[in-house]
């Protein structure tokens, strides 16, 4: 099976989600079904729930859809969605549905309603807030200048009380290289 660290979130207790956008394109996978998939993925790292939301964001050509970009477990059954607060963009109906399969499941789920848009080197760059970097006692976030950056780090201080959060301002930089703070980063967890 082929999957990046950004294809998965995981709370820690079983509990892991994924996209089906990313973990069942034919680029990574081809000849493994959605069950196989699960199988391995409930063998290989003890997940006994998969949370399966069906969409990444709509400009994410590098990654085809990581959940990094969309959803992160804070606690054992306590997720954060990136929600869209656009009507006019096809990501508020992808985000939306996304969050309807995740009420499906036993799940506390929180939402940072804005998914910032800024303009890179000619393109238009997604800045999801929730491609995050946990590290000890902080939370290392995405910003770009847009007017909600403050009060999605105050939202976010309020979803991971027990860290400081730092804003980064990656202006679209590391997003239009191939990944934002979470991508290109790794965690190592305390055994």
């Amino acid at each position: 099976m082929v999957f990046e660290g950004g294809s998965i979130t995981v709370d820690g207790e079983g509990m892991l989600a994924t996209t089906e956008q990313c973990l069942l394109n034919p680029n990574r996978n081809p000849t493994l079904s959605k069950e196989a998939i699960a199988s391995m993925l409930q063998q290989e790292l003890g997940a006994n729930e998969i949370v399966w939301l069906p969409h990444g964001l709509s400009m994410d050509d590098d990654t085809d859809g990581h959940v990094d970009n969309v959803a992160c477990f804070v606690a054992p059954q306590t997720i954060v969605l990136q929600g869209c607060d656009d009507p006019s963009t096809p990501d508020f109906s992808l985000l939306a549905e996304n969050r309807r399969i995740a009420e499906q499941h036993n799940l506390v789920i929180k939402e940072v309603p804005v998914l910032p848009v800024v303009q890179f080197g000619g393109k238009t760059v997604q800045v999801p807030y929730l491609n995050f970097y946990l590290v000890n006692g902080a939370v290392i976030v995405p910003v770009c200048g847009h007017a909600a950056d403050d009060d999605v780090l105050a939202l976010i201080g309020e979803f991971i009380p027990n860290r400081e959060v730092v804003g980064l301002d990656i202006g679209g930089i590391l997003a239009y290289g191939g990944g934002g703070i979470h991508c290109i980063t790794q965690q190592i967890p305390a055994l």
